[in-house]
């Protein structure tokens, strides 16, 4: 690693991370574990796992710099949180299509927080790729409404506005650490799941399932994509995680048939198509 430059680096990372991510909703398909104790392992082993590798890193700065996040790390611990809760819960309740095309769109609702709070007024370009993402996210809700799946859309579209937030709350605090706060969302994720689970225990195939899942789809890339956006922008890092939006729901359709409807790939193809360009063009701007 030390061999490549910050851009090769970056997309290593970003890439690696991605690859990593995108089996993620088909493990979750193919658990049997009922929701709540699902959300607590997603939660607790990521936590520990995460954890244990930080006080290697941090070594004699491990408790400080959980002490140094201060009230932005606090409400990006809560934001953390209720986007990892959303997630799941939407997963279950639509098509895994549905969900990361809705995931999509963060992107573009941190450019509108980031006006309204950060005072970072988007230009004319961003304000065309706003309208025109959410016009198919319109699109595809009014789909949803007609299978019945507007519940999981919904949560899904309050996980994209978590991630939107989160965006914004590292944008405001940039003299900060907040991976910390990152791992302590995890820890609230397993502790809220704890007042629903009806059972911990893990059979048959989910005692493969479920830690593969927690350690490779979750654990290992979520350091992966907080430390790539110190060597590419932004903007390049929301490139690589259009392959998940993509290859996420065919994994799903390659092993288990699960089909998204017309309207969700044409809608889903207009946001995708949409911020990549609009990503893009910033990248060549920047």
């Amino acid at each position: 690693m030390n061999n490549l430059s910050n851009q090769q680096k970056g997309s290593l990372l970003a890439f690696v991370a991605i690859i990593f991510i995108t089996p993620d909703t088909l493990l979750i398909r193919l658990s049997n574990i009922e929701t709540w104790g699902m959300l607590f392992y997603r939660g607790a082993i990521p936590f520990f796992v995460v954890l244990l590798g930080l006080f290697f890193f941090y070594k004699k700065k491990f408790i400080n710099a959980f002490l140094k996040v201060g009230w932005t790390g606090v409400f990006y611990t809560i934001s953390f949180s209720i986007c990892n809760i959303t997630f799941l819960i939407s997963i279950q309740n639509t098509n895994v299509a549905n969900t990361l095309v809705m995931i999509a769109v963060a992107p573009m609702l941190s450019a509108i927080l980031g006006g309204i709070f950060l005072k970072e007024v988007p230009g004319n370009k961003t304000w065309i790729a706003i309208i025109v993402t959410f016009s198919a996210v319109f699109y595809i809700f009014y789909d949803s409404l007609q299978l019945g799946n507007i519940f999981g859309d919904l949560m899904a579209l309050i996980t994209a506005t978590g991630l939107a937030v989160n965006a914004v709350l590292i944008r405001s605090a940039r003299d900060r650490d907040l991976l910390p706060a990152a791992i302590m969302g995890k820890a609230c994720v397993a502790l809220f799941a704890l007042f629903f689970v009806e059972s911990f225990a893990l059979n048959g195939k989910d005692l493969f399932y479920v830690p593969l899942m927690c350690v490779m789809c979750v654990a290992i890339p979520f350091v992966l994509v907080t430390i790539a956006p110190r060597y590419i922008p932004a903007e390049e890092v929301n490139l690589f995680f259009l392959l998940e939006t993509i290859l996420g729901p065919i994994w799903v359709w390659m092993v288990i048939k699960e089909e998204p409807s017309l309207k969700t790939v044409l809608g889903g193809s207009i946001i995708i198509i949409t911020i990549a360009i609009h990503s893009y063009l910033k990248l060549k701007k920047s």
